[in-house]
């Protein structure tokens, strides 16, 4: 039940009228109630805090909010008429807008046909685009939030912080579709931008309160305080509390969110734990160049983590799939214990005892409609084999424990991982290479992205155990302060090169500001 929440509705005519009400929200999944009563009120011209763990029920929420899950019961209230929202074009008539976590952008459309999909306008004429029309559109909302990018290029073309920010531009098109005041859903819009494109969204989200209302959700406690006038916080499919951010701190929100109060303990001080390294590193990497890289040294021993950091366009996204043969190279040598690794392929890099977890985790981590086992024993498959024959048993045993090990939240190990929270899903990709038991370099592409602190706690308590056990691990974070926190050394990228090293000593950890003077 919710502790406090504002303006309870009612029938009365006296009862001010909200841009959007939720009362009693109820949605449940086989084995999992998703949403349990769910509350909500968000105000007319202000921007309302959406903060949960992962599997609090945020994303069901919001779904329904656009007309992609219908609840099973309870009612949803737009502008004080009481709706039902069937489809996301019927939430975009009702002035409903969202845009996706996990992106929903045609990839062999340009920016220009994704911007004005569904509302082509002048754009369309007789069944055929007037491309010169559809620019124009396309750049008026581009324009809004300060992107540079080219509306007729190929969305598939775009960096994936670039798609973010074409999808904010598609969804300000609601502005031109509907008459009534906006509501504006973004969904983790911040969780792969930079430092000043997170500003210019910013400065957008406050246009955007002047005449809409906006629901923002980020697992960035910091950034929800920043951006929001409340904060609502959901736990086990509840609405829980709610705090007004003029008098709130990140300790409150995440202490409703999980019972506890947060902290940066869940960083680890690694020089400490594993101070004894061999002279010989596990990995070494010698000129190493590619299509947007050149002449990248890198060595990792065993038992450490190393951090890779760089603005969008370093190359060290690149760096990380060539090490997993998933990006060809041009030139250079690498080298695993010794050996010259095979970097033909993917096949051959997990062969070798190469494991990779990519930022990008619903399109090439995982198979969504597959289900918790098959995804957790994908890339060894003689892990749940005996000879030539897949033995459901010893499929099962295995999974079973890592399920228990790791603390997946899952109805079953039989259940489609799509049906999982981000951080559940997370672990299930991470234990994919712990199955097998012969994992030497593991590379990690933003394991974090889009989790909330208690998972993100589960992913670097992982990483620890991996570290203690010898495995390298290579880490791409999501931000400077979980470079810092989790890095024994720290490798800077500029312009595809690897222009720096700094040390992350116990007690002497650089700032992010030394290294954002290193990458500049």
């Amino acid at each position: 039940m919710t502790t406090h929440l504002q303006s309870q509705p009612d029938a009365q005519a006296s009862a001010p009228v909200h841009a959007l009400e939720v009362r009693g929200l109820v949605k449940h999944y086989p084995g999992v109630k998703a949403l349990d009563g769910v509350d909500l009120v968000v105000h007319q011209n202000e921007v309302l805090g959406l903060a949960g763990e992962n599997g609090a029920g945020k994303s069901t929420l919001l779904k329904a909010l656009v007309g992609l899950v219908r609840p099973d019961a309870g009612e949803i209230w737009v502008r004080g008429e009481k709706v039902r929202l069937r489809s996301v074009v019927e939430a975009a008539d009702h002035g409903i807008g969202m845009v996706f976590q996990e992106q929903s952008l045609v990839p062999n459309l340009t920016a220009a046909e994704n911007i004005v999909l569904g509302s082509e306008g002048a754009g369309v004429r007789r069944g055929l685009y007037r491309w010169d029309t559809m620019r124009k559109l396309a750049q008026e909302q581009l324009d809004k939030i300060g992107s540079q990018i080219d509306p007729l290029a190929r969305t598939d073309t775009l960096t994936f912080a670039e798609r973010q920010m074409v999808e904010i531009a598609k969804v300000l098109r609601i502005e031109e579709r509907t008459s009534h005041p906006p509501v504006i859903i973004l969904d983790e819009p911040t969780s792969v931008l930079e430092s000043a494109e997170i500003e210019t969204l910013f400065t957008q989200v406050r246009r955007l309160r002047e005449f809409a209302s906006v629901i923002f959700v980020s697992h960035r406690l910091d950034e929800v305080l920043d951006v929001c006038d409340r904060v609502l916080v959901l736990r086990g499919g509840q609405s829980v509390g709610e705090v007004s951010t003029a008098s709130a701190a990140p300790a409150e929100l995440h202490r409703m969110m999980i019972g506890s109060t947060g902290s940066e303990d869940h960083y680890h001080d690694t020089a400490a734990e594993r101070s004894d390294q061999p002279l010989q590193p596990r990995l070494v990497v010698k000129g190493l160049s590619g299509a947007t890289f050149r002449d990248v040294d890198l060595d990792v021993h065993a038992g450490e983590i190393v951090g890779i950091v760089g603005v969008h366009g370093s190359g060290r996204e690149d760096v990380c799939r060539a090490l997993f043969g998933a990006e060809p190279i041009e030139a250079g040598e690498v080298t695993l214990d010794g050996d010259k690794l095979d970097l033909s392929g993917t096949r051959a890099a997990c062969a070798a005892g190469v494991g990779y977890v990519p930022a990008e985790r619903k399109i090439e981590g995982m198979v969504g409609p597959m289900s918790v086992a098959d995804n957790m024993t994908l890339t060894k498959q003689k892990s749940r084999c005996s000879g030539p024959l897949v033995m459901p048993q010893k499929q099962a045993t295995l999974v079973d424990k890592w399920i228990e090990r790791l603390s997946i939240r899952t109805p079953h190990r039989g259940t489609a991982i799509q049906r999982l929270s981000g951080g559940n899903q997370q672990k299930v990709v991470l234990a994919r290479w712990l199955v097998a038991g012969d994992i030497r370099l593991l590379l990690l592409d933003h394991p974090t992205r889009g989790l909330d602190i208690g998972a993100r706690s589960e992913v670097y308590r992982l990483m620890r155990e991996l570290a203690n056990s010898g495995v390298a691990t290579v880490l791409l974070a999501d931000s400077l302060e979980e470079a810092i926190g989790m890095s024994d050394r720290i490798i800077v990228m500029s312009d595809g090169r690897a222009t720096a090293e700094v040390g992350c000593p116990s007690g002497a950890k650089p700032t992010p500001l030394d290294l954002v003077k290193e990458m500049v």
